[in-house]
């Protein structure tokens, strides 16, 4: 398999977070840099290519990182920021609560892409009028009462976990490295 270079997967435009800015404008923009992190280890590719597996036993696939980040977007910020109750799942269901991974020949990554694109638009649109301290008044499945700064905090947490192995993941289909 031919080597790919970083600039195969570099036209996703991501901005370096700044090393001077407050506290809220570092936490989104960390966020938003891992979101666009996410997007860039899957451009350029098609659809069988996105559904490539990791490795045996695991079905991590890319296509899947970016619905499951669909679902943990509307999680957090629907569910648990703004109490949208109504905002159920995306892809799971009850007979698969891991089917945001297991995506089928239907499922196409411009579907998954534009879900996840609207369910970020509608978080940030959600967080704007809260202040890092302010908790949220939906409900989490702990029971336990979050605030926005420890979404954020979180997300970024969640982005960059899966971030490590989309790296891997894109490394596998193509051999293109890099940030």
């Amino acid at each position: 398999m031919p080597r790919m270079t970083t600039e195969r997967i570099a036209s996703v435009p991501r901005v370096d977070p700044s090393t001077t800015s407050g506290e809220r404008e570092a936490l989104e923009q960390w966020l938003d840099f891992h979101r666009a992190t996410l997007a860039s280890k899957c451009e350029g590719l098609d659809d069988a290519q996105l559904r490539t597996l990791s490795a045996p036993p695991s079905d991590l696939n890319l296509l899947g990182l970016v619905r499951h980040m669909a679902e943990v977007e509307r999680g957090w910020f629907r569910r648990v920021l703004a109490g949208e109750k109504e905002a159920g799942w995306i892809y799971s269901t009850a007979e698969d609560s891991d089917r945001d991974i297991h995506a089928t020949d239907e499922d196409t990554y411009e579907e998954a892409y534009a879900t996840w694109q609207a369910e970020i638009a509608h978080a940030r649109t959600l967080a704007a009028p809260h202040g890092l301290d302010d908790l949220g008044v939906g409900e989490h499945r702990t029971g336990r009462t979050f605030n926005l700064r420890w979404i954020y905090l979180h997300m970024i947490e969640e982005y960059a976990r899966h971030n490590g192995h989309a790296d891997l993941l894109r490394e596998r289909i193509d051999g293109a490295t890099g940030d």
